[in-house]
């Protein structure tokens, strides 16, 4: 018998376990792979370690190859990057990323595997999830040549979405955040930094990524006349109050959402295939390498996720390291 693969699962709130999986083999278009990274996304993935997620969005959170169900026990994650081992031909030896939660190795249809580009180390590709999710608030929120944008929040998504309006020509870009530690993030992605109070105003577009109701208020107060704020903060259970009997209505602005669950309304002939595609291509840009701010071993997470989830590890992307061990 094969030995059993090796599996993160969040045990109960704030408690995460490493059980012992054994996997069937890979039926006919299907891959056996083996992880070699995997990626912690501090926002959400610690909102679900903590048990925040609403019983009314249950359905909606879920990761595509989850199991249990929220609050606990449940096997969440949704940033991996392996080696095919087995499957059809021409994906055998080929890095992949996968929507997977955090295992060693694991079956999935060879149609929910992407292929990694020559061009993109392996480390980075666990952040393709996030950049994908940058280009969908992108595509939601159409900025121009020329546009003034801040983006509020300078945490993973922020910080993606940052990099990525950093190649726009013309634009007034500046990143918001309240922790001046982000300034050197900002300034390895190129992009101007700004404490909330220093922060220049008059914006078209300001796309808030802070998760905080404060960074919400505040973005509100950047736009000029008739500019947009595209929301991509997601708050969990807990409510979030505004200022919406201010000048929001005279000065006639517009808060819009934007989720990476569905593909952008503007882009709807593109796939989620062609949107993750882009996202890897996109990860060719070395400046990216910031957002991925610590490392551990697999094994060390059931003692990790608790620190990240608490802030003792001030985290944007957390990189998981698998050890080279096969099961063929």
């Amino acid at each position: 018998m094969k030995p059993p693969a090796r599996a993160f699962w969040l045990s109960s709130p704030g408690e995460g376990e490493i059980r012992e999986v054994y996997l069937p083999d890979p039926a006919e278009g299907e891959v056996l792979v083996r992880a070699l990274y995997s990626g912690v996304s501090r926002g959400t993935e610690t909102l679900v370690f903590r048990g925040g997620v609403p019983e009314s969005q249950h359905a909606a959170m879920r990761a595509p190859f989850q199991e249990g169900d929220f609050p606990a026990p449940v096997k969440y994650g949704y940033l991996s990057v392996g080696v095919v081992e087995q499957g059809p031909a021409d994906l055998v030896g080929s890095t992949v990323f996968c929507l997977y939660p955090h295992q060693t190795h694991y079956v999935v249809p060879a149609s929910a595997v992407t292929r990694v580009p020559d061009h993109v180390p392996a480390e980075r590709a666990v952040l393709a999830g996030t950049v994908e999710t940058a280009v969908n608030a992108l595509w939601d929120a159409a900025p121009m040549v020329g546009d003034r944008i801040a983006v509020v929040g300078g945490g993973m998504v922020g910080s993606s979405v940052a990099a990525l309006l950093a190649r726009f020509p013309g634009v007034r870009l500046q990143l918001v955040d309240a922790d001046p530690a982000r300034a050197e993030i900002a300034k390895a992605l190129g992009v101007d930094f700004a404490l909330p109070g220093q922060a220049r105003g008059e914006c078209d577009l300001v796309v808030h990524a802070s998760a905080t109701e404060q960074g919400l208020a505040r973005s509100l107060e950047l736009l000029r006349a008739e500019g947009t704020v595209v929301e991509l903060s997601w708050y969990g259970d807990r409510r979030v109050s505004l200022p919406l009997g201010e000048a929001f209505h005279s000065r006639r602005l517009t808060l819009r959402s934007s989720q990476v669950g569905t593909v952008s309304p503007a882009r709807a002939s593109r796939s989620y295939a062609d949107r993750l595609a882009l996202a890897l291509d996109l990860l060719a840009d070395p400046r990216l390498d910031a957002l991925v701010t610590g490392e551990s071993a697999f094994e060390e997470l059931p003692e990790v996720m608790p620190r990240l989830a608490s802030g003792a590890i001030p985290a944007l992307c957390h990189r998981v390291r698998y050890t080279d061990e096969r099961l063929t």
